[in-house]
């Protein structure tokens, strides 16, 4: 068992934060799911961007797509990546299987630009759920007012979301009032409930990046870790509580937190800090290809997640005493994650266009 494959006993899965046709062409993600226990795939509009820009098995088909004029940009990426999507679920297909749908997801995110559009994130995610047409498929949605009324119907209506740009409580929060709703909504019109699966993407480098500056020395790189922390025991109070089991009993699954951003921005820190730190059951770690090496050279596999609460809690408490409200920085994040991915997303229908 290497390093990485010694985290599973521990109750967490590790996603990779990443995906091309190299990737699938040759092997390696087959690799990682065999050698490193790897759970799942995240993708995002910046993964492919580079993806399409420097992968050339996408040349000749990119090439012949151009010369349909009747298509826009935007179909000829989707064409292109829900290929990729369906080739890497039908990988994590078996796993699947072997776990009862709890394993072997592959998300792919709806346009940046619905971020603010309830009724266009939920005709664009029916979509994409239906052109995909893969059970362990799952849709990314960002976790605005607007994205968060749109996981709700679409939890409803049975279909896999993995909601993003989670960077406070109050949001992962709103995300579970959602999320219970939908169930809740789906339970009463007779519908199954067994096979929905969902996650809470919560962003953790960026908390500690925005913040350092703003903290005095002894908080600084501890506030992302603190706030993973304090979201699991709200989390278990929730989905092990009173709150959801009658849900539960009717084969509901929880919906899992998953730890995002979790490539180490300050080289001043351990450079596994947002995995090591973060170890729990019932989570999931998405983790970039730079990470998940570093990982499986030097990182120590232990249940970290629940330690030290109680010291969480002071170290969010101290942080708020010296004028951080995490509510603001929360939107503040979120708005700043949006402008990138809605960059990287005009980036790359310029390579499709």
């Amino acid at each position: 068992m290497n390093r990485l494959q010694a985290i599973r006993p521990f109750g967490q899965r590790i996603w990779l934060d990443n995906l091309s046709r190299e990737l699938l062409a040759s092997g390696e993600l087959a690799r990682l799911l065999q050698e490193d226990g790897i759970a799942g795939v995240t993708s995002n509009p910046a993964i492919f961007h580079k993806a399409i820009s420097t992968d050339p098995r996408y040349r000749d088909e990119l090439a012949q797509l151009k010369t349909n004029a009747a298509l826009s940009a935007e179909q000829r990426y989707e064409t292109l990546v829900i290929a990729d999507i369906q080739a890497a679920c039908d990988l994590n297909l078996a796993q699947y299987r072997a776990t009862g749908g709890d394993d072997g997801y592959v998300s792919l995110e709806v346009s940046p630009e619905l971020s603010r559009d309830e009724a266009g994130t939920l005709a664009a995610a029916r979509r994409l759920w239906a052109a995909i047409d893969r059970p362990n498929a799952m849709i990314k949605i960002p976790a605005t007012a607007e994205g968060i009324a749109a996981f709700r119907q679409l939890t409803a209506e049975g279909v896999n979301v993995n909601i993003t740009l989670l960077f406070s409580l109050r949001q992962v929060e709103a995300v579970w009032d959602a999320y219970i709703a939908g169930l809740a909504a789906r339970h009463a019109a007779g519908l199954p409930l067994g096979h929905i699966k969902a996650v809470a993407s919560f962003f953790l480098s960026r908390v500690d990046s925005l913040l350092d500056e703003q903290l005095p020395a002894e908080l600084q790189g501890k506030v992302a870790v603190a706030l993973s922390r304090v979201a699991y025991q709200r989390y278990l109070e929730r989905f092990h509580g009173a709150e959801f089991a009658a849900l539960k009993a009717a084969s509901a699954r929880a919906q899992f937190l998953l730890w995002a951003s979790t490539g180490t921005k300050n080289k001043a820190y351990s450079d596994v800090l947002y995995v090591e730190s973060l170890i729990g059951e019932e989570t999931v770690n998405t983790v970039p290809d730079a990470t998940l090496a570093l990982f499986r050279d030097h990182g120590n596999a232990a249940a970290t997640l629940g330690q030290d609460v109680a010291a969480a809690r002071a170290t969010l408490a101290a942080a708020q005493a010296a004028g951080v409200d995490f509510d603001v920085v929360g939107e503040k994040l979120q708005q700043d994650g949006l402008v990138l991915f809605e960059k990287a997303f005009a980036e790359l229908l310029k390579l499709t266009a």
